[in-house]
């Protein structure tokens, strides 16, 4: 039989405390440990949250640089046409080849480019993917032009359409200097003789 009544009656120790039990503080520092765990886990999700939103940014910022280059007569080079329901009124047809360059950082294409004057009317071909930071392309561009419109006034406003590698599609504008390129040679001597 055993009796339950019976104690141990050893006598403690003086020098022991009850602050030396190794439970509680393996549970601290657990718990110190679990804490900067955590930490690091919402810090690096922060940081790469932040990286994501900077990245998306950059793909999104589109600056360029477009000049024009070499320039010819269309088949018809000389018309008597109506744009925009004005009189008839001699016109030019003219291809242009322009050069743009990416100065952005992030690829973009270049999917068309539209002249921003009245009484002219134009259409680019290709689509051009640039690379960032100095890719360059080359569009055509079909212009057709009233005479009698002071078509080669600097600069030439230009309208872009441009898809960026988040594949939005911006549009945005830029004057092109045209002083001594083949658009401001060939278009108003031609000009002269309609």
């Amino acid at each position: 039989m055993i009796d339950l009544d019976k104690r141990d009656h050893q006598p403690t120790e003086s020098n022991t405390t009850a602050h030396d039990d190794p439970v509680p503080k393996q549970k601290m520092v657990l718990g110190l440990v679990a804490v900067f765990v955590v930490g690091v886990l919402l810090g690096g999700f922060a940081v790469q949250r932040r990286a994501s939103h900077e990245e998306r940014e950059r793909n999104s910022m589109v600056a360029l640089v477009a000049f024009p280059q070499s320039a010819s007569l269309g088949s018809s080079n000389l018309q008597t046409v109506t744009l925009d329901g004005g009189s008839g009124a001699a016109q030019i047809k003219m291809t242009g080849h322009l050069m743009v360059i990416n100065a952005g950082p992030a690829p973009i294409i270049v999917r068309r480019v539209a002249v921003e004057r009245s009484g002219m009317v134009s259409a680019s071909t290709g689509a051009p993917r640039l690379s960032p930071l100095g890719g360059t392309g080359e569009l055509v561009v079909e212009l057709l032009f009233e005479c009698s419109v002071a078509f080669f006034q600097e600069p030439l406003p230009l309208g872009f359409e441009v898809e960026t590698e988040d594949k939005h599609v911006r549009e945005i504008s830029y004057p092109v200097t045209l002083a001594g390129s083949d658009w401001q040679r060939i278009a108003p001597t031609n000009c002269k003789h309609a």
